[in-house]
């Protein structure tokens, strides 16, 4: 009789190429194909994402035997194939009567078995578990298909609200290149009102006439490759090292089952078709197609190959780009055009993370903080409601230092820019904030502060490493203190 179990029928499934057809059905709708031919850059960032989905969409198919009713058919119909023909003539009754409530296939069992009550032929309970090995693959494809069709339609209302969203951004952000357009992708997650889409165009507008501020942003972009180490020399270095290659010849691992004719590969229930004379000829018939089930393999081969390296000639490593901190003070004094600049300048740096592909973090204080993670799934929404809060109270700077600090000390924002955007019209900080400044410094973190009033207090800016003041008082003009 035909062996099985689940992972035999959820491999035989999730091979048959379901996945792969419901992709390309995807790719050819004509939102896509537009999309594509209106920005080339996009393409294959959509690819990337449907190559994601197209794993976890396959991970969740293979879990559709783990339901309790496939699992109980699967273990009683595991036990009836090992049975002796008496036992299963015996038992044939207690089979259906345990099939009624749970399987499609109780109907199809009760009539064979009403047909063939008595007559006691010996290729009935073959014939029976052929059947029943049937219905229970349909039954796996069927659940595994509802799943599948299921997880499509999110794929695309996801793909369609994304395309949309970036469709909305053409006119807020310059073209950028594939590596912008896929941050801008994991992003656009959120659905952009017409009024989100305003507010950034009215800062970006800004940031774009007032050229002192995109100085202010493209140089704090540029500082953190001027921080790297002095000795960047790296020698180049060729070494035999052992490389793994996936090879389908190589049995490390079984990943599936296919149609073939390796005699060594074969499923056990092909064979039991030589156990029988009848049937003999169709397991001849279906190694000459090339139709018997054969464990699909695969694994990694091994060979020594010369590999050219580049190696640093000193022990110390490059300092990677870390994200922006972007403290934004939202007191009352800052109403008017410091809030336009601050706001502006926020934006500006956003950007620039989009294009180096650093995360971006804003922290709006006052009396209290408000936090704005701007490069997550639902970031182009956070950017949005940042350009739109409304600024008033005092301005407390210490408290968002210190949480600011508190950051740059996890793994996440190691190596962060710290950017302070404020009138900096308030008391010194205490002594404690400058030694937890100064052990950052050490790590090499940066503290930059762009002051929007003539009335800062310079002492509150002088633990900062670089300094700007842009002000209304200026006429627009930018003045670098140090």
């Amino acid at each position: 009789m035909l062996g099985a179990d689940a992972l035999n029928l959820v491999m035989m499934v999730a091979e048959s190429g379901m996945i792969d057809s419901s992709i390309a059905e995807v790719l050819s709708r004509p939102q896509f194909l537009t999309a594509a031919k209106s920005n080339p850059n996009i393409k294959p960032t959509i690819k990337n994402h449907i190559l994601k989905w197209r794993g976890k969409v396959k991970h969740k198919m293979t879990k559709v035997c783990e339901t309790e009713r496939i699992q109980d058919e699967l273990a009683l119909y595991q036990d009836v194939i090992y049975w002796s023909e008496n036992e299963f003539y015996q038992r044939i009754d207690e089979i259906v009567s345990k099939l009624k409530w749970h399987s499609a296939f109780y109907v199809e069992a009760k009539q064979l078995a009403n047909d063939n009550k008595g007559l006691m032929n010996p290729m009935f309970p073959r014939f029976f578990c052929e059947r029943w090995y049937q219905s229970l693959s349909d039954a796996i494809k069927k659940a595994q298909l509802s799943e599948l069709q299921e997880d499509k339609e999110k794929l695309l209302a996801d793909l369609y609200q994304r395309i949309e969203t970036l469709k909305t951004m053409e006119s807020v952000t310059a073209e950028g290149d594939e590596a912008q357009i896929g941050k801008l992708w994991d992003m656009a997650s959120a659905k952009l009102t017409k009024s989100n889409v305003d507010i950034m165009k009215l800062h970006a507008r800004f940031l774009k006439k007032n050229k002192g501020l995109q100085d202010i942003a493209s140089k704090l972009g540029r500082m953190a490759n001027e921080a790297e180490h002095s000795d960047k020399s790296q020698a180049m270095a060729e070494e035999v090292k052992v490389v793994e290659e996936k090879n389908d010849f190589v049995t490390d691992d079984i990943v599936g089952v296919h149609e073939g004719d390796d005699l060594s590969r074969l499923l056990p229930n092909e064979t039991l078709f030589l156990s029988h004379p009848e049937l003999e000829v169709i397991f001849y018939q279906h190694l000459i197609d090339k139709r018997l089930m054969n464990y699909r393999m695969q694994g990694a081969d091994r060979k020594l190959r010369k590999v050219t390296t580049q190696s640093r000639a000193a022990s110390n490593e490059l300092i990677e780009k870390g994200p922006f901190v972007v403290c934004v003070d939202a007191s009352g004094s800052m109403s008017g055009f410091p809030e336009q600049c601050a706001k502006a300048l926020a934006y500006g740096l956003m950007q620039i993370a989009l294009a180096e592909e650093r995360d971006c973090y804003v922290i709006l204080f006052s009396t209290q903080q408000i936090t704005y993670e701007l490069s997550k799934q639902d970031g182009l929404k956070e950017v949005a409601d940042f350009l739109s809060y409304k600024f008033h109270g005092g301005t407390d700077l210490e408290p968002v230092l210190e949480k600011s600090i508190q950051l740059m000390h996890g793994d996440k924002y190691k190596n962060a820019d710290l950017v302070v955007l404020s009138d900096f019209i308030a008391p010194t900080h205490s002594e404690k904030i400058d030694a937890m400044v100064g052990d950052l410094k050490k790590h090499q973190n940066r503290f930059h502060a762009v002051c929007l009033s003539k009335y800062g207090n310079p002492a509150l800016m002088a633990m900062f490493d670089h300094t700007w003041a842009y002000h209304p008082s200026m006429l627009g003009r930018l003045t670098q203190i140090r």
